[in-house]
């Protein structure tokens, strides 16, 4: 099997070699097995679906979030796999047209089929695939079935569901940036059964990394701004600026165009044409040199001579930040990722990761489940409560897990009538939702920390992801300055960067940070938390599993 890989792979897509990880997770694939697959940006994880789709008779369905991101995908697949065609399913089409295409796609007419996570609330979508014979589930940027699904898109939460409405295929889930936490949501949203976790090196050694801090706001501002403009009066363009708001990110391309940057703006406040045509343009440097976004901008720009990514505000966590720094310089070639930091601003960040559902909120969702007698599309229930859509889809996801409702194969959901009392599962949905809430706050004092960090911030980044890295890196601001006399510490007593570990009130986590005093866990159901290293040696606070295995040392 691994030769008849290796021969399409070159006979098909022109590759003499495949990259780690590739192999591994093709392989995995054809042997059944669910597959979650975490490589770097530019790593190559469409070749992974595009490869194992030819190799397994039946089509392939590909979950991608945004039309644009299909159409590329369309493009790539076209381009590469002469015979086996590929079609999006998305909003644009037509009645007809769908039809049409799901009549070529049970014909046999059509291997990759791309679509949204909001088709799969398409029930004929839904039964027309499955009598098509699936023979593989992709979920690319699968990070969002977890960062998305309980945020601003509930559409990601009927994947899992679907997949069993499909009669589980083999699932291939496709991610640049998760966290050991975000891996295990992905894994339980998504229902994969013996999961096999491909997790190859994060590091992107052409990214040179720098954090410049400031107490005024204005001067954060004005350095920002003239580093824009030197960069785009030396040529180091196209670049990415983000900002936290529409309105920042209105104001400060309209102050750069003032300046002679060809800069133009990105939100989802701008209509769908708009943020195409602006898309475009800037993919093409056809008038747009710096996109000014908020982090409506990104999901699938493969640009690869993007030279700059600035934040005027800070990320929401660690993992959005690496995701949002990958786009640059995926060429290869050098390539700058600069946080502009205040620490006043991690205030607006503090606030997101606050809100939520209140218990009285959740309280009505499972009322009004129970009145319903059978079973209810979450977006149903918003035409008789006073609550968003988004809150109501996270609410009824707790109550699935407190096992007070369930999900139908159509993506319904209804309440048991044999499951637990309405009061304990009101009462088990607050308590997760406080610890959703807990891990979002604890996700923005890590992105604090990178920021104020003294360290190396490649080895502070890949630790973050659990992956081990000996300074100096030779590539980031504390690097440069401190030279040979950074170091990390990679060890302290037992425990070692990316070891698995268990706390008895916390549950498990991954040591991703060890300091002369203090050792931060990322634990699965609470969190970050940063414990005094002393304590934790003295009291015995952690256990190192006998089976924990730990990532290789990776060097510059």
């Amino acid at each position: 099997m691994r030769a008849k890989v290796l021969r399409v792979a070159r006979e098909r897509l022109g590759f003499d070699e495949l990259r780690p990880g590739q192999l591994e997770s093709i392989e995995s694939v054809l042997d059944g097995r669910d597959t979650l697959c975490v490589m770097s940006t530019g790593s190559g994880k469409s070749a992974i679906y595009q490869l194992a789709g030819m190799l397994i008779d039946g089509p392939t369905v590909v979950i991608s979030p945004l039309i644009a991101l299909q159409r590329d995908q369309m493009d790539a697949v076209d381009a590469r796999t002469d015979g086996f065609e590929a079609a999006t399913l998305n909003s644009t089409l037509s009645e007809r047209r769908r039809g049409e295409l799901l009549d070529d796609v049970e014909d046999e007419e059509i291997e990759f089929v791309l679509l949204a996570p909001e088709q799969l609330a398409n029930e004929e979508v839904l039964d027309r695939l499955r009598s098509s014979g699936v023979s593989l589930f992709v979920v690319d940027e699968a990070h969002c079935v977890s960062q998305w699904g309980h945020d601003f898109r509930p559409d990601y939460l009927r994947v899992g569901p679907a997949i069993e409405a499909l009669g589980h295929p083999p699932v291939l889930a496709l991610t640049a940036t998760a966290a050991p936490p975000v891996r295990d949501e992905i894994l339980e949203l998504l229902g994969m059964r013996r999961p096999n976790v491909v997790v190859r090196g994060f590091d992107r050694p052409n990214l040179r990394l720098e954090v410049q801090r400031f107490h005024d706001a204005s001067k954060k501002h004005g350095a920002l701004v003239e580093r824009v403009v030197d960069a785009a009066g030396a040529g180091r363009t196209p670049g990415i600026v983000y900002c936290a708001t529409k309105r920042a990110a209105e104001e400060l391309a309209a102050e750069l165009r003032d300046l002679g940057v060809r800069a133009d703006v990105y939100h989802g406040g701008l209509s769908a044409k708009k943020r195409e045509r602006r898309q475009q343009a800037f993919m093409e440097s056809d008038g747009i040199d710096v996109m000014v976004a908020t982090i409506a901008f990104g999901m699938g720009i493969d640009k690869p001579d993007i030279r700059f990514v600035f934040h005027h505000d800070v990320s929401d966590s660690v993992d959005s930040y690496y995701q949002e720094i990958g786009r640059a310089g995926r060429d290869g070639e050098p390539a700058e990722a600069v946080l502009f930091y205040r620490q006043q601003d991690l205030g607006l960040r503090r606030f997101f990761a606050s809100g939520g559902v209140k218990g009285d909120e959740i309280l009505q969702v499972a009322r009004a489940l129970r009145e319903r007698r059978g079973s209810v599309r979450p977006i149903e229930l918003a035409e008789d409560l006073p609550l968003s859509d988004t809150k109501i889809a996270t609410t009824v996801q707790h109550l699935v897990d407190a096992g007070f409702a369930a999900v139908d194969d159509g993506g319904g959901v209804r309440a048991l009538r044999d499951g637990v009392d309405l009061r304990e599962a009101v009462e088990r949905a607050a308590e997760a939702e406080e610890h959703r809430q807990a891990f979002d706050r604890s996700r923005v004092e890590m992105m604090r920390s990178y920021a104020e960090s003294d360290g190396c911030r490649r080895a502070f980044l890949l630790g973050y992801f659990g992956e081990r890295y000996e300074p100096p890196c030779g590539n980031c601001d504390v690097c440069d300055e401190k030279g040979d006399a950074v170091r990390v510490n990679q060890s302290a007593g037992p425990f070692r960067v990316g070891d698995r570990v268990t706390h008895r009130s916390w549950g498990a986590g991954t040591v991703g940070q060890i300091e002369e005093d203090q050792i931060t866990v990322t634990f699965d159901s609470v969190g970050y938390k940063t414990l005094n290293l002393d304590l934790v040696l003295e009291r015995g606070l952690l256990d190192r599993p006998s089976s924990s295995s730990s990532p290789s040392t990776r060097r510059r």
